[in-house]
């Protein structure tokens, strides 16, 4: 099975797989088919409220993977990583990865608060008022959706302008590089600290009565 699956993949990489727009077009042309063949495409208000979900997914995964990618992995790994290669981080990487996670930020919001339009402006105001605390699916997709504001206003607001300085991309001297590099971080972690509920609420919105 293994060797199968890597004959597949490099079958496929001949199409240029190595690149990664083509994965994407090759990725959404399989869901495509995949979804007309199955029969999943529906033209139906329920159908595009569907979509509008699955786009918001998609863009949560970019953001919260990337959350957690600074969290778990680059900040715990730069004391470790010798003076002379951490400019690759903060002059390559870094910048590229904070392009994707605060703009999958906002498009996470901007579907989300698409989808809750599509659920009806009664629904919507009752989520912003957090269903009026009493339970149900309208609280829990409330309080998601404000923790999730809440991480996306930080991003773009607080982490985002502190990055800039701390990675050189505007000018600063050095004490402002680490005093904005670490209020960059701690609201890093107030986000990743935020997600564990946000997800939760998130999650049972659409699974607890």
């Amino acid at each position: 099975m293994k060797q199968v699956m890597i004959k597949l993949i490099e079958n496929i990489a001949k199409f240029g797989l190595d690149k990664l727009e083509r994965a994407l077009l090759f990725g959404l042309g399989l869901v495509i088919v995949l979804a007309l063949a199955t029969g999943s495409v529906q033209m139906s208000a329920k159908w595009v409220s569907f979509l509008f979900r699955w786009m918001h997914v998609i863009s949560g995964v970019m953001w919260i993977g990337l959350l957690w990618y600074f969290n778990f992995v680059q900040i715990p790994s730069m004391p470790k990583i010798p003076d002379e290669q951490k400019p690759a981080i903060g002059k390559v990487i870094a910048p590229a990865a904070l392009f994707w996670f605060r703009w999958a930020a906002l498009s996470t919001v901007v579907t989300g608060l698409i989808l809750l339009s599509l659920n009806g402006i009664g629904y919507a105001i009752e989520a912003l008022l957090l269903g009026y605390f009493k339970g149900g699916s309208a609280t829990f997709i409330g309080v998601g959706m404000w923790l999730g504001l809440i991480m996306a206003f930080n991003v773009w607001n607080i982490i985002w302008p502190n990055q800039q300085k701390a990675l050189g991309l505007v000018e600063a001297t050095d004490d402002e590089k680490k005093a904005a590099a670490r209020i960059a971080m701690l609201t890093s972690r107030f986000n990743t600290m935020f997600s564990i509920p946000m997800l939760y609420f998130m999650v049972a919105a659409q699974n607890l009565p």
